[in-house]
């Protein structure tokens, strides 16, 4: 019985997180804080993660902490989740990073911590070969993955190449659902960098930013999958989506308990008709991540790796 959520996730913490200027040139929701120096922006980050994990596990949530090396220079490790994922079938991918120093990321050590606490790693399908081509696929931050209808949603960016995508949904019985997604920069519109940041897919809904998807076409089509497959779609605007609010996990905790988890950013975005349809399914749990969210341009959802591999 294949599950969508799980009670483990895994998580690095940052030795030198700051603003990535390799991944900048195509996240448009990475800022520079001027006003905070590196290693006030490494403390806060420290400092945002630490309370982020402590309330996950006092939720019951199986939290794996590893934490990064100073060497090599990683300062967007603290988003493990787009270059690894773990699956059934004790079987692990590793994928393509468009940044040269987020390839960094992907160390041995990583693996070895999940099998310390006693989950079984047989195979490993390495796609990272694809960066000699510049191709790239940033795990499930470019794909949103329905492990129990088996569809991968994905929204083509720099980040995100169509046939990389479709290998991935081969090798892992997906059936893929592709469209791009888009937001509005400078008064142009420009791809989102990861899917994840402006849609969600949990057990019985699924929250995403329709208004990102231009073409009316690949619209319906977002639309026509997750209806058949029951998921109640809860819309966020383009506005919700700069403040996080599709960068959200449903997670399991103690006696089976379930929670959306998202940053205090992305809950606070949320109308009452929007918490209220959410709650109807879940509890909400949310953390201030406001110095993680400015410089890494990403979120909650981008923080936690989900472990869906068997014990040994």
């Amino acid at each position: 019985m294949k599950e969508q959520i799980t009670n483990t996730i895994l998580m690095i913490r940052p030795v030198n997180f700051r603003m990535n200027e390799q991944t900048a040139v195509n996240n448009y929701y990475q800022k520079v804080l001027d006003e905070l120096l590196p290693e006030t922006v490494q403390a806060r980050a420290r400092e945002e993660f630490d309370a982020f994990v402590e309330k996950l596990k006092a939720a019951g949530v199986n939290v794996i902490v590893v934490e990064d090396t100073r060497e090599p220079d990683t300062p967007d490790s603290i988003f493990p989740n787009n270059w690894i994922s773990f699956h059934e079938n004790a079987t692990v991918a590793l994928y393509p990073m468009f940044a040269e120093n987020r390839r960094l990321e992907r160390r041995e050590e990583v693996l070895e911590a999940v099998e310390q606490q006693g989950f079984k790693i047989d195979s490993i399908v390495d796609y990272t070969s694809a960066e000699d081509d510049g191709v790239f696929l940033e795990g499930t931050g470019s794909m949103i993955l329905d492990r129990v209808n088996r569809k991968a949603y994905c929204a083509l960016s720099p980040r995100a190449d169509e046939e990389l995508f479709i290998e991935f949904c081969e090798n892992f019985e997906y059936t893929p659902v592709v469209f791009t997604a888009w937001q509005t920069v400078e008064g142009a519109r420009k791809a989102i960098y990861h899917t994840n940041v402006m849609m969600c897919v949990a057990e019985d809904f699924a929250v995403i930013c329709l208004d990102a998807i231009d073409d009316k076409k690949e619209r319906k089509n977002v639309i026509k999958h997750l209806k058949e497959d029951g998921k109640e779609i809860i819309a966020i605007s383009e506005a919700q989506v700069n403040s996080f609010a599709g960068n959200m996990l449903q997670v399991a905790g103690k006696q089976d308990k379930k929670y959306l988890v998202m940053s205090d950013a992305a809950h606070k975005s949320l109308s009452p008709e929007q918490k209220k349809a959410i709650e109807k399914y879940c509890d909400i749990l949310s953390s201030p991540l406001d110095v993680i969210e400015a410089c890494g341009g990403g979120s909650a959802r981008c923080m936690m790796a989900e472990v869906f591999l068997e014990t040994v």
